[in-house]
């Protein structure tokens, strides 16, 4: 495989968040890396609530479907919401039930990078606990490294370039985790 597809879902409704910017640096870092990217956050996450029994779904809803299945590596981003993922990123994952029939169902065969932030350490932490555990239960492989970002400290500028070299050496290892598995399979 000579570039590998990465998809990034997550973020807010807000353009320009915490989690929008984590996601574009690891964009940015895998199309370094010879990566085709595509990245799905504010208004493309804005979708109708899942009814798994209702096959009837909005465009966005469908473009977030195939972008998953063509994608051969995954990056996941949520902020920590009263110590979890937002109802938006997990209203947009539950999406991935459509997969269920696919060539690769769900999210098999793919490296998932995770990252969360919260206005705090522990809010991070609890969200990228559950990220990983929704990549697992859609049997997808969450790359050994994911980031827990304090957004409660200011990591990115305007103009989204991370501030605190610690992250932004976090973001490149995730985007590295994933190109790799992606390469390999």
């Amino acid at each position: 495989m000579s570039s590998p597809y990465i998809v990034a879902v997550g973020g807010t409704l807000r353009l320009g968040s915490t989690t929008e910017k984590a996601m574009r640096h690891v964009l940015d870092a895998a199309e370094r890396s010879g990566a085709r990217t595509k990245l799905l956050c504010g208004p493309a996450l804005e979708l109708p609530m899942y009814q798994p029994e209702n096959p009837d779904r909005s465009a966005a809803a469908r473009d977030l479907v195939a972008q998953l299945a063509l994608a051969d590596g995954i990056i996941l981003g949520s902020p920590g919401y009263h110590g979890s993922i937002s109802g938006l990123i997990k209203n947009a994952l539950d999406y991935a039930e459509d997969l269920r029939t696919d060539v690769r169902p769900y999210f098999s065969g793919r490296a998932v990078g995770c990252i969360a932030t919260a206005g705090g350490w522990p809010g991070a932490v609890n969200t990228l606990g559950a990220l990983r555990d929704i990549v697992h239960a859609l049997r997808g492989w969450p790359t050994p490294l994911g980031a827990a970002i304090n957004s409660a400290e200011q990591v990115f500028d305007h103009a989204g370039v991370c501030l605190v070299p610690r992250v932004a050496q976090q973001l490149d290892l995730i985007a590295g985790e994933v190109m790799g598995f992606a390469r390999s399979g």
